[in-house]
């Protein structure tokens, strides 16, 4: 996120505005929209993700499936990357928006030199929430902003009040950053998260790409009553480019999205492209980078992702404020929308998306707007 945006940003702070706004969808040469962004003409801002404490820059979103403890069904939980003073990597706070009362509220706010966590707490796009009411969620720390001085970081396991159960923490976890697919039947689930700190230096001008990020799948038990156990682990993907970088901390893949037919989808930011990765439920090694689902076009270094009632892909754009809707099946770019034209930056709304997931009814969209601290919805 960057510096320059932080004055305006806290203009926005504390405040929980209500704004409806029309935004033109792009299509490709054939002029037909996509199936899903043709529909979705209506960008709502919801309230600001800055809590008491200060912390900005809101990353992940998740919908809750189920009501438990402080959270309602489909309250929307969104996790704050930065500290008060901007520094990245040092975000401590999940927040919860309530559909129901328009209220936003603090979740959870995790000691930042959090025991089992290697490196202290700065939280990730990496977060879901199970049927069984835990939340779990991703931490890439840092202790001046940059990767310079990053730790591995862990999955931290929350109950559904907010307090802290335990970490996930290990060799194959450094820096899970990516937001989490899920699968959840209540007693079992299966969790993939992408992990983009192995071998990630300092930022310089000009820092390498190392091609070292994995996506790791775990396994989870759930005992009546208890916290999630993990019982088995694999790679399923390696060697995905990532970069440390001064303005937006670290890239790497981000986006990953299950499809019906066990496919795993997988924004490769630095590739410029969104990836394959079959079978990914049962395989019992890595694929690689996958198989290429699409590249270029609308892509601008692609983030998030989320998968349609109708089975397209939708993903933000890291380069400008666009989302962009695909098949994945025929590897086609349907559409392009605008949902951040802040020309504060260049291309607009470049650096302002990160999360996005569906809402319940599947008719429309929640986001952030990272340059205001938002949270919004698409319909």
């Amino acid at each position: 996120m960057r510096d320059e945006n932080n004055g305006r940003r806290w203009a926005w702070a504390g405040l929980a505005l209500v704004a409806t706004m029309l935004v033109p969808a792009t299509a490709l040469a054939d002029g037909k929209g996509g199936e899903f962004l043709s529909n979705t003409r209506h960008h709502v801002t919801l309230g600001s993700m800055v809590p008491a404490n200060g912390d900005q820059n809101p990353y992940a979103i998740v919908v809750a499936p189920v009501s438990a403890g402080k959270v309602q069904k489909g309250d929307v939980l969104v996790t704050n990357f930065n500290d008060s003073k901007n520094l990245q990597g040092l975000g401590t706070t999940i927040m919860d928006y309530s559909p129901a009362t328009k209220k936003v509220s603090v979740f959870a706010k995790i000691d930042r030199k959090l025991a089992g966590c290697p490196g202290g707490v700065g939280l990730t796009t990496a977060m879901t929430m199970l049927k069984s009411g835990w939340v779990i969620v991703g931490s890439l720390p840092s202790q001046d902003g940059t990767t310079a001085t990053k730790g591995p970081g862990c999955l931290i396991v929350l109950n559904s009040h907010g307090a802290v159960s335990g970490t996930i923490s290990g060799p194959n976890i450094n820096g899970p950053w990516g937001n989490i697919a899920t699968v959840d039947d209540g007693k079992h689930a299966t969790l993939f998260v992408s992990n983009v700190g192995f071998g990630v230096g300092a930022p310089t001008d000009n820092s390498p790409v190392v091609k070292k990020a994995t996506v790791l799948r775990l396994s989870l038990d759930i005992p009546p009553g208890k916290p999630p156990v993990v019982t088995n682990q694999m790679v399923i993907a390696d060697g995905f480019g990532e970069q440390a970088d001064k303005s937006v901390f670290i890239i790497g893949p981000t986006g990953l999205a299950l499809g019906k037919n066990g496919d795993l989808f997988v924004s490769d930011a630095l590739g410029n492209r969104i990836a394959a990765i079959p079978d990914a439920l049962t395989r019992t090694s890595s694929d690689g980078t996958g198989t290429t689902v699409t590249s270029g076009g609308f892509l601008q270094r692609p983030l998030a992702l989320t998968m349609t009632p109708g089975g397209h892909l939708l993903t933000t754009n890291g380069l400008n404020g666009q989302v962009v809707e695909i098949d994945p099946t025929t590897g086609k770019q349907l559409a392009a929308q605008w949902i951040d034209a802040d020309e504060a930056q260049q291309p607009p709304g470049s650096g302002d998306l990160f999360g996005i997931t569906l809402t319940p009814d599947g008719h429309g969209f929640y986001y952030v707007e990272d340059d205001m601290n938002t949270l919004m919805l698409a319909n």
